[in-house]
């Protein structure tokens, strides 16, 4: 076990997993690359601009969920910190595996004097926090929409009402215990509140009501009329999206399963090209939000670096 912690606490190792991360983020773009082009170019560029912006005030906010829980659990960050935490830890999302950025994010916090434990629970709970909010979302939707699905209704409400159980902190917090006994750990300090879950779900929503908005605004440039009602389909599409390629964890970000899912909801109000262009602009916009994030990060990780080398001169 010893010469495992070795092997990952490694700098060595650790740039590897880093390389991996950004190899598959940039394979991300280049392989859609061609077809972005052909899309951007039918598409007005005040949209595109908006399109990113949205996407990165999108990582902002689920950023800032995850913050609230760390801070909930006892390790209280600014912002600085916060960044490079979270910037550098969520391109491990894109090497295929789906518990990567957990991983990273334990990693780095030891460099921030963060128990581990403590970080896998705040990435791990962030994580659960954006599933079943996207979930409950994408039940909200597909009940308040014409969306036709071949699943009875009381069996969406049963579906919805465990989503919210399980948002309760005594419910989660007992879930929490029971993996570290699972995994034969000792559990974290403290537990989550109230009052920590309740704002991290609220930014978690927000944050999926601006991807859903992003989505609209394509889809509005790509040919389908804007209205309340596509604007709503819009918000529960990327969340069940999100959540069926989260969960497909054999592909790096969910990358062609999101796609796939958000194509099914626009069958009917756009054209075929118009769901794919609506879908990779997306991707794309996204993926470059995280690379935002993880060259601040990466910048902001080496500056704190070179300052403290020059402070123990």
């Amino acid at each position: 076990m010893n010469k495992l912690k070795k092997i990952i606490n490694s700098s060595i190792i650790r740039w590897f997993f880093l390389a991996v991360a950004l190899a598959g983020l940039l394979w991300v773009i280049i392989k859609n690359w061609g077809s972005l082009t052909k899309a951007l170019a039918t598409l007005p560029w005040q949209i595109a601009v908006a399109s990113f912006v949205l996407a990165v005030v999108y990582v902002f906010f689920t950023m800032w969920s995850w913050r609230v829980i760390l801070a909930d659990l006892g390790s209280t960050l600014n912002w600085n910190t916060s960044i490079q935490l979270f910037g550098l830890s969520q391109i491990g999302k894109y090497i295929p595996g789906g518990v990567w950025n957990i991983v990273a994010a334990a990693e780095i916090g030891r460099d921030h004097e963060i128990p581990a434990r403590r970080s896998v629970t705040a990435m791990t709970v962030a994580v659960l926090i954006s599933l079943l909010s996207g979930a409950g979302i994408g039940v909200i939707t597909v009940l308040s929409t014409s969306v036709s699905i071949q699943v009875p209704t009381w069996l969406i409400v049963l579906l919805l009402a465990i989503l919210v159980a399980l948002l309760m902190p005594p419910v989660l917090n007992r879930l929490i215990g029971l993996g570290f006994k699972l995994l034969k750990r000792p559990a974290p300090e403290r537990q989550i509140t109230f009052k920590g879950l309740g704002l991290a779900t609220l930014l978690a929503v927000i944050a999926w009501i601006i991807a859903g908005v992003q989505i609209w605004l394509l889809a509005c440039g790509f040919g389908m009329q804007p209205s309340a009602y596509g604007m709503a389909l819009s918000i529960g599409a990327y969340a069940l999206a999100w959540i069926v390629g989260f969960l497909v964890v054999f592909v790096p970000a969910g990358t062609g399963v999101r796609e796939g899912v958000l194509g099914l909801f626009f069958t009917s109000t756009l054209t075929s090209g118009g769901v794919l262009a609506v879908v990779l602009v997306s991707r794309i916009a996204m993926t470059f939000a995280d690379l935002l994030f993880a060259a601040v990060g990466i910048l902001l990780r080496m500056k704190n670096s070179r300052n403290m080398t020059v402070r123990h001169l």
